[in-house]
């Protein structure tokens, strides 16, 4: 989810390498190579190779819920002991099976309503994003900076 939340961050600005998505994020890069199979074969994300490649949304994040992303990683929400088998007691349904059942389907309801965008659009989420975007922008900038008084105002400048 944050890695396609990262794609979205950037939609404008076109593709985003998957190694600066592990360093921003803190996800290791091989798991997001893995992630990243499902979420092309499911049509959410294209890739481009060479210079200037990498990731990027195949629609608008507008357009992309976060219950599609759970989808296409083969994820899903189950609340159900048994898998959604039905065999959570000796082998057969047990007595809350309908209401665990339900409750995963009213997350994945919930979650089905909410697009990458809107979920971006919330503050705690753009205080967020603007953090990491101060981190970025001073890991960039470090070898030039002198002191930490040059590191700090241009933390400040992205806050």
């Amino acid at each position: 989810m944050t890695a396609m939340l990262d794609l979205a961050i950037h939609y404008d600005e076109g593709p985003v390498r998957l190694a600066g998505i592990s360093e921003t994020q803190g996800i290791s890069l091989s798991y997001l190579e893995q992630l990243f199979v499902r979420l092309k074969k499911n049509g959410l994300v294209e890739g481009w190779r060479g210079p200037g490649g990498g990731y990027r949304l195949a629609r608008s994040p507008e357009d992309i819920s976060i219950a599609q992303i759970i989808h296409a990683i083969g994820e899903g929400i189950d609340a159900t002991l048994c898998g959604g088998n039905e065999d959570c007691q000796d082998g057969e349904r047990c007595l809350t099976h309908a209401l665990w059942e339900k409750l995963g389907n009213s997350i994945l309801d919930f979650m089905d309503g909410i697009s990458l965008a809107s979920f971006l659009r919330r503050d705690k989420v753009n205080a967020v994003v603007r953090r990491q975007q101060s981190a970025v922008a001073i890991a960039v900038a470090e070898p030039t900076l002198n002191n930490r008084a040059d590191r700090q105002r241009l933390a400040t400048n992205f806050e």
